[in-house]
């Protein structure tokens, strides 16, 4: 059931009293971390874990690191030649291999906390869900988006999504120290779960209603999908209403970050100016 434009169900009744308080969200400290070896690496990459670069000793570029080296492009990870002797000096367990990763674990959040932010700023949530982003560069521009909109946090998903990487983090003009970054494994039981707490689920889908005509009022949550598949059926099911951007020109469609770049700040709009 999709709400219409007058449906102001769920805002706060008197905004004007709802003054921030709060000091400026920090992201706690980064755990920066070396991985040493072909093996260990390899599975780091497999498993998702982030990594910021791998250091290789030159003159190692043969087809026992090939896997290493396809993954690593894969995942826009930065690969930088080095003399052996800056690795036997920087490695930690003598036994390196001529490879190195230097890795960073980035501390992420529940829905939960989110919402609890959003409570003691005195404000309805307001959160963005990330369905199938893989671009680290449109990432960290929706992280950027987003934080010069007020959204109180990003989810994005364990599998198949894009990570907190160095990329994404120097995309996002240092908004994602500032942003709750969230990641869960299973995206459609996480959107029921905010349904019962009181948010209203809205999908950026070609086709619905359009966006200057939605109501983003009260608790929101929305979900923006990749450029090219979209929001996949089982998220688009979890769905309360869906909102587009009419397309007046020769593209049919746009980047996934000018896309939430526009739903976010209409969405902003109405949740500052209550209009």
């Amino acid at each position: 059931m999709r709400r219409n434009k007058n449906d102001n169900s769920g805002n706060r009744d008197n905004k004007a009293e709802n003054v921030k308080t709060e000091k400026k969200f920090e992201r706690p400290e980064r755990d920066v971390r070396q991985i040493e070896g072909k093996n260990p690496i390899l599975e780091a990459l497999r498993s998702g874990v982030t990594i910021e670069k791998i250091m290789v000793a030159k003159g190692r570029r043969e087809t026992g690191n090939a896997e290493i080296f396809e993954l690593a492009k894969e995942k826009k990870i930065k690969i930088q030649m080095v003399d052996r002797k800056k690795l036997d000096y920087s490695s930690k367990t003598g036994n390196h291999q001529g490879i190195i990763a230097i890795a960073t674990n980035f501390s992420y959040y529940e829905p939960e906390d989110m919402i609890a932010k959003a409570q003691k700023l005195g404000e309805d949530p307001f959160i963005v869900v990330l369905d199938q982003i893989t671009d680290p560069h449109n990432f960290g521009a929706i992280i950027r988006t987003a934080d010069a909109c007020g959204v109180h946090g990003i989810i994005i998903t364990k599998n198949r999504s894009v990570d907190l990487t160095p990329i994404a983090v120097k995309a996002s003009a240092g908004a994602a120290e500032n942003m709750m970054i969230g990641k869960v494994t299973n995206l459609t039981q996480t959107l029921k779960d905010l349904k019962k707490q009181g948010l209203w689920v809205g999908g950026a889908e070609p086709g619905g209603e359009a966006y200057y005509k939605t109501n983003f009022k009260g608790p929101l949550a929305v979900v923006i999908g990749s450029e090219g598949k979209g929001i996949s059926r089982l998220v688009k099911e979890e769905c309360d209403f869906s909102v587009s951007i009419p397309m007046y020109g020769s593209i049919e469609s746009l980047n996934a970050s000018v896309a939430a770049g526009i739903i976010f700040s209409e969405a902003a709009r109405q949740r500052r100016d209550g209009n």
